[in-house]
């Protein structure tokens, strides 16, 4: 099972002209340099959320599953976990039936260990897809992004942008550091 990004926020969580100001480009000098702006700032990001294991801005997922666990424990490589959206049963047609609010619901440790819980009168999908919907990442309904992470994402954007041309990784030992407290290990 592979959670799908359905939806994202269109808001990095760094802006651009944070990133203009931490490299004291002037406003008006680096007007034509936005878009390479915005495109390290978004490249910093998705680094560290492979570093981290977590997602720095909010996004809606979909898990696809053919058959509830038999533990009802469903653990998802998404943190922090923020709201079960929806869940439902697809037939093979596309119908979604949508099940009773309260069947999935998040596990007890939604940052650390993000999981959804199954209640054990939840119906037998019998042939059918289980579809689960869920909310997760810093920002919008969920938690604050740390500013520990929001000064990595910036000082890797300015790194990249600083050595362009020079050796692509100069500035991953620092950022790595300060998202190190953050990294969700995997057993």
């Amino acid at each position: 099972m592979i959670p799908l990004r359905i939806a994202a926020a269109a808001v990095e969580p760094v802006g651009v002209p944070d990133l203009r100001a931490y490299l004291r480009v002037d406003s008006d000098a680096g007007a034509d340099e936005d878009g390479l702006l915005q495109a390290l700032i978004a490249a910093a990001r998705a680094s560290l959320e492979v570093e981290t294991r977590r997602i720095l801005v909010p996004g809606r997922y979909r898990i696809a599953l053919s058959a509830w666990p038999p533990d009802g424990q469903v653990p998802l490589p998404l943190s922090p976990l923020v709201a079960v959206l929806r869940a439902g049963l697809a037939d093979p047609s596309g119908g979604v039936t949508d099940l009773d609010a309260g069947l999935v619901r998040l596990g007890p440790d939604p940052d650390g260990a993000p999981s959804l819980r199954v209640d054990p009168s939840a119906p037998d999908p019998a042939g059918r897809t289980i579809l689960i919907e869920v909310a997760a990442g810093y920002g919008g309904d969920g938690p604050p992004l740390p500013e520990p992470l929001r000064l990595a994402v910036l000082r890797l954007a300015a790194a990249r942008y600083e050595h362009r041309g020079d050796e692509p990784d100069a500035a991953r030992t620092d950022t790595a550091a300060l998202a190190a407290p953050f990294r969700r290990l995997r057993l």
